[in-house]
């Protein structure tokens, strides 16, 4: 299974395909958690870490309200919101944003293993059971590579690992990845979340290709390892590609490392707004999960989510049948 996966995924096609049109509006078959949003206020006294002034698609507030308009027509029923700034505050406003509107079942906020404060903050902030872990990977001038070693991080983790909460990655590279193995190594108890994985570059190079697909292989032996199939959609010469078909192989050989119980869904709204509108990232997304059975779209689509953050149900929709 692993080597068909690693040739999928080596041979992702590169040829412009015809694009179809994607209908406003998608049929409602069954719930949808989105495992990934983003929420931020541009109005708020001091303004906000991200996105920035110059950002002309997102520089506008991204709050529940607006996303619960937006994505509730489509069958959408929680969403887990994904922290978007480094500001240590910024943990408390998500979570009290999310307190307020029941549609957000969960926060995964910001830390830094192995600082001073870091103990008491994951105390604090474990606390509040929609908090359900932290991000760290390629943003905020972060390297998990190099920060792995400093003292007390490794520590940090441990403790994340015994609140059974997650440690989340961002911006994949094969770089990140290879961290990301050496967390998982470290930290068997973990639970880890791989934002973004089919955004990856794949390296030109045969050895250092070998060895991301290698470390791939690696990392998906880990059963606490999920994956987030989130930023899938991409821009073919100034358009965005629509076919199912163009991304089937890639999306394919994450499918065959990790397996139908370790991938779920994530929008990544509204910073998918840079490439594609909601109606249409969430189509593409259709078109590919379509070819699998029922039960495996229930598990992408929900019950995956449920087994990655372990959130619980705010409202009855929210619930498992």
């Amino acid at each position: 299974m692993h080597r068909r996966a690693v040739l999928k995924l080596a041979a992702c096609s590169a040829g412009a395909l015809a694009l179809e049109h994607v209908a406003p509006a998608l049929p409602r078959y069954q719930p949808i958690l989105d495992g990934h949003i983003h929420l931020f206020d541009t109005n708020r006294p001091g303004g906000v870490p991200w996105p920035t002034k110059d950002d002309t698609a997102l520089y506008k507030p991204a709050l529940p309200e607006r996303y619960e308009a937006l994505s509730a027509p489509f069958g959408i029923v929680g969403a887990v919101a994904v922290e978007a700034s480094p500001l240590a505050t910024d943990n408390e406003w998500l979570l009290n944003v999310a307190e307020r509107h029941p549609v957000i079942v969960g926060i995964i906020g910001d830390l830094v293993p192995g600082t001073p404060s870091y103990l008491t903050d994951l105390d604090r902030l474990h606390a509040n059971p929609l908090f359900r872990g932290f991000r760290y990977g390629n943003l905020w001038s972060r390297d998990l590579a190099a920060d792995i070693d400093k003292p007390g991080f490794v520590d940090g983790l441990r403790a994340l690992a015994q609140a059974d909460l997650v440690f989340e990655s961002a911006n994949p590279d094969p770089r990140l990845i290879r961290a990301i193995l050496n967390v998982a190594q470290r930290v068997p108890s973990l639970r880890i979340v791989v934002d973004h994985l089919p955004h990856a570059p794949i390296p030109p190079a045969q050895a250092a290709r070998q060895e991301y697909l290698a470390n791939l292989r690696r990392l998906a032996e880990y059963p606490g390892v999920f994956v987030k199939l989130s930023e899938i959609p991409v821009l073919l010469n100034g358009r965005l590609v629509t076919d199912a078909a163009y991304y089937r192989h890639s999306l394919d050989a994450i499918w065959d490392l990790f397996g139908e119980d370790r991938i779920f869904f994530g929008s990544d709204w509204p910073n998918s707004d840079h490439v594609a509108p909601f109606a249409e990232t969430l189509a593409i997304v259709r078109g590919y999960i379509a070819q699998k059975s029922p039960a495996a779209q229930d598990k992408y689509y929900f019950r995956n989510s449920i087994a990655a953050y372990r959130w619980k149900p705010r409202r009855p929709d929210q619930s498992v049948a």
